[in-house]
């Protein structure tokens, strides 16, 4: 049996985000998003992202308010989380979290949970289709399957939006954080492996947009 997520309200929760942020972009230099796409009205929302530190939760809720909740309003923030790590701190389930038990029979009823959530308009649910953190050095997105199988159980309408972010210091002694957006069509739309190739072709142009000034001798390809 899963844990579901019970929210605070709206309001609070995004207080506390506000603080968060605040916190945080006093440990940082800059944080860029680096391109505009179009925020679907009417719409909920699956926000996709390289998993690489445990601040990405942040970065997640540094996207959600900067900018998609400036182009849409968001009603409720969502995230799967593990279930042994939800007992250990069941304030999780307060902030969105709702769990999954990766092996199990209740992995179905975790996948038409998240489903449900997102047939709910203003709804957004952050998902890290790696599974695991990996360097920010990667330069291939592996996806497991979790993604496929929760949009294919999605009735309503739910856009899909992928950021790569990655980090560099430059000339500063703070890190700038990049934040690459790509939006990635809807549900209607949905196919698995376009997904996967859009994707990695827009982490490899992220990764090389950051280079900067120097012209690498070699193209990057996915390890």
């Amino acid at each position: 049996m899963i844990i579901k997520a019970k929210p605070l309200p709206f309001f609070l929760i995004r207080w506390g985000a506000l603080i968060l942020t605040w916190f945080f972009r006093r440990r940082f230099n800059k944080m860029i998003i680096v391109n505009d796409i179009e925020i679907k009205r009417g719409h909920s929302y699956i926000l996709m992202c390289n998993h690489f530190a445990f601040l990405d939760g942040f970065f997640a809720i540094y996207l959600y308010f900067k900018f998609i909740n400036k182009k849409q309003k968001l009603k409720g923030l969502y995230t799967m989380s593990v279930k042994k790590q939800m007992e250990k701190k069941p304030w999780l389930k307060y902030t969105g979290s709702f769990s999954v038990e990766p092996g199990t029979r209740s992995v179905d009823e975790t996948l038409n949970y998240a489903a449900e959530l997102l047939n709910q308009p203003g709804n957004i649910l952050l998902y890290f289709p790696q599974g695991n953190l990996e360097s920010i050095n990667i330069r291939h997105i592996e996806f497991k399957d979790g993604i496929y199988e929760i949009v294919y159980r999605i009735k309503g309408n739910c856009q899909l939006i992928w950021s790569s972010n990655l980090i560099e210091y430059f000339e500063s002694t703070k890190p700038s954080t990049y934040f690459n957006l790509l939006d990635c069509g809807t549900n209607h739309d949905f196919d698995f492996e376009a997904l996967k190739k859009k994707v990695n072709e827009h982490h490899l142009q992220a990764m090389k947009k950051n280079v900067r000034f120097t012209e690498e001798t070699g193209e990057i390809s996915p390890v």
